[in-house]
Formats: C-alpha cells, sequence, structure tokens
C-alpha cells in the first residue's frame, strides 16, 4: 500500500496518494452583507473601503472585540471603558483616564455616524481612516498598554475567536482587528431622535424647540434683522457634526489667548495655521454627552452657551464664523459673542435636546455580548 502523507498550510492541504495529487483548498470566506441596512438619506455621501464592506459577520465580530478586555495588555479594559453606550460612547469624564488612572489628554469622543463627516478622527485628526483610529488606544501605553503580536496570539488562542475571524475575514491578524472594530464603529447610526422624527414629518417641535431649531441654522445679520445662534456654521445640518471636506471639520472655537493655546491639528499637520484647531464634535445625544470640548472644560450646556455668548478668547486662528457672528448692531470695543438673550439661550438648548436618540442608547445591537461571560 503506497503510503499517504498530509501536509497542511495556512491556505491548502496536499492529500499525496498513489500517482495523484490533490489539493483541498480552503474555501475563502463568504460573508453575509449586512441586512436592511439602510442610512438616512438627509446625512448625504458616506464611503466604506473597498477592502472592508459592511458584513454581519464582522460587525459581530467588531461588537465583541470592542468590549473584550483581552485588547488591553492587563486584560483588564476594553474600548467600551472609555466608550459607554448610554453616553453616546463616551465616558463621562471630563478628559479619559488612562492606565494608571492619570487623566490624558483629551476626553473620549462620541462614537456616532462616522460614517459621515470629516475622515479624519481624534481630536487632533492624527487618524485617517477608522481602521487606524481603532489600533490607536490599543497600541497606546497609556490607554490600553497591548502589543499587537501578542493579542494576535491571544485571540488565535481561543477557538470561538478563529471560527469569527475564519467567517468574518479568513484569518486572525491585526488588520482585521482593525477591519472588525471599524465595521462595528461604522454601524453605530443615531437617526431615531425626536429630530429625526421631526425630519420625517413623524413629530412636531415645540415652540421653543423650534425657535431654538431656527436659532441653531441662522448665522446672525444685522443688516436684515435676522437673528441667529451660529451654530450651523460648523456643525452641519442633519448630522450636526464637522463638515466632511478638505479640514473644515476642524476648527479654533475661542477657548484660549495664543499663549495657551494647544497645537490641536498642527500637530498632525505641521501647518501654523492650524493651531489650535480641533474636530468639531458631532452634537447627537449632546445633552448626554457631557462634559464638553475636547478638554472637558465645560460642564453644562448652559457653560456651552454663555462661552459662545460672551466668552471667546480671539486668538490669531480663532475661527472668522465665530468671530463675525454678533446679534448687536454695534459690537462694543473687542468683544466677540452671540450675545443672545436668555430665552434665545434656552431655547438652543432646548432643540439640542431633540438630537437625544433614547433608542440608539439603549440597543441592544450596540450592547455588550459578553455580558455572563466574563
Amino acid at each position: 500500500m503506497a503510503r499517504q502523507r498530509w501536509i497542511a498550510t495556512a491556505a491548502a492541504v496536499v492529500a499525496i496518494g498513489t500517482g495523484a495529487s490533490y489539493v483541498i483548498r480552503a474555501l475563502p470566506p463568504d460573508p453575509t452583507p449586512v441586512a436592511d441596512f439602510s442610512a438616512p438619506f438627509v446625512f448625504g455621501r458616506f464611503s466604506v473601503p473597498q477592502d472592508n464592506p459592511l458584513t454581519e459577520e464582522a460587525f459581530a465580530l467588531g461588537r465583541r472585540l470592542f468590549y473584550d478586555p483581552a485588547l488591553s495588555g492587563g486584560n483588564d479594559r476594553s474600548c467600551a471603558t472609555c466608550h459607554i453606550q448610554r453616553l453616546a460612547f463616551t465616558d463621562g469624564l471630563p478628559t479619559a483616564a488612562g492606565l494608571n488612572g492619570e487623566s490624558l489628554e483629551f476626553s473620549s469622543m462620541s462614537l456616532v455616524n462616522l460614517l459621515w463627516g470629516q475622515e479624519r478622527f481624534f481630536w487632533d485628526g492624527r487618524a485617517l481612516s477608522l481602521e487606524q483610529q481603532a489600533l490607536l488606544p490599543i497600541e497606546n501605553p497609556q490607554e490600553m498598554a497591548q502589543d499587537l503580536e501578542e493579542l494576535v496570539r491571544e485571540l488565535k488562542g481561543s477557538r470561538q475567536y478563529r471560527r469569527m475571524f475564519r467567517q468574518a475575514y479568513g484569518e486572525v491578524s491585526s488588520e482585521n482587528i482593525a477591519r472588525a472594530l471599524a465595521t462595528f464603529m461604522r454601524m453605530l447610526i443615531s437617526a431615531g431622535s425626536k429630530y429625526d422624527r421631526f425630519l420625517r414629518g413623524e413629530a412636531v417641535l415645540t415652540e421653543q424647540e423650534e425657535l431654538g431649531r431656527k436659532l441653531f441654522m441662522a448665522h446672525p445679520d444685522t443688516k436684515v434683522s435676522l437673528r441667529g445662534g451660529n451654530c450651523i456654521d460648523c456643525h452641519s445640518q442633519f448630522l450636526t457634526s464637522g463638515f466632511r471636506d478638505g479640514l473644515d471639520g476642524f476648527s479654533n472655537n475661542g477657548l484660549d489667548k495664543d499663549v495657551d493655546l494647544p497645537a490641536g491639528l498642527m500637530a498632525v499637520t505641521g501647518n501654523p495655521a492650524h493651531k489650535g484647531f480641533f474636530k468639531v464634535p458631532t452634537l447627537r445625544n449632546i445633552a448626554v454627552t457631557a462634559p464638553y470640548m475636547h478638554d472637558g472644560r465645560l460642564q453644562t450646556l448652559e457653560d456651552v452657551m454663555d462661552h459662545y455668548n460672551g466668552g471667546v478668547v480671539v486668538s490669531p486662528t480663532l475661527s472668522p464664523l465665530i468671530l463675525e457672528a454678533d446679534n448687536a448692531a454695534s459690537p462694543p470695543g473687542s468683544f466677540v459673542g452671540l450675545r443672545l438673550t436668555d430665552s434665545e439661550k434656552a431655547a438652543i438648548i432646548a432643540f439640542l435636546h431633540t438630537l437625544t436618540d433614547e433608542a440608539f442608547l439603549s440597543d441592544a445591537r450596540f450592547s455588550n455580548p459578553l455580558e455572563g461571560e466574563l
């Protein structure tokens, strides 16, 4: 009887028999496109990388990875540690907490509607894709302090993860970890707020909310007696996040004088004109994501309105859209601010509350699949 020998490789199993060779190749993954996927038309165009389409298998894998503390070097924190669903995937802290409890430089940004808006990620724009954004906190020694090669080894040691990676991408790798996490984040779509229902003709805003909506959408123009909150100049009308084109989604919104102005986007681009520029965040679910700004310095929405109303600090890179926004015909000296009335500020805040999407904040599809396992 001829001797049989089986040679296994990552790509194929080769059976050598009498007078013939047979190659049995591992089938490539055949993932399932996300079922019934739809995106709000008013949100505008979006793009998904060709090498990372939205699939059910990738979403399930990314969701599990997002909540798994194995992604950290000490197996004690996950992506969800700093991105909590009920807080619109923020953490309620002024700035994120590092491994040793120290405060990090920036607050944890909301992970909502990332399919749209500026295609640079983090407050300073240092990541050029969601895939890149997914890995940076994992490797950062102050955040999750995980070696990617070690993480891949750990995940390969799990039968469940081997199966899930095989079904979604074919193999366990750092690139596929990034792809899966990015897929999960791309699917975090919030479009069920009262404002969304209003846009669909399914809800009516109160008189105060409607006034706030009109103020939100208007740039003040004293020549035609148009009062406005100037919000839409930086926060796009329906997404309420930064604009997509170029670096339009970044701005200096007047928090610090020049001598105290942090580098912001300039640290990435090297351009002094970008000093103090930070990513314009989404205002979706803003009522649950306090404190506010890149360093969490403003505690309430009232504080935010007070800043824009009369607390803007002028510096060379201050956004001209803010510099020019004033509801008074004759600005007193060097004063910069909206000078809205108390009732107008309250109306804008009332409108901002209509951006809360309670269904999204409790949607079981985005919850922790590991509860009860760990």
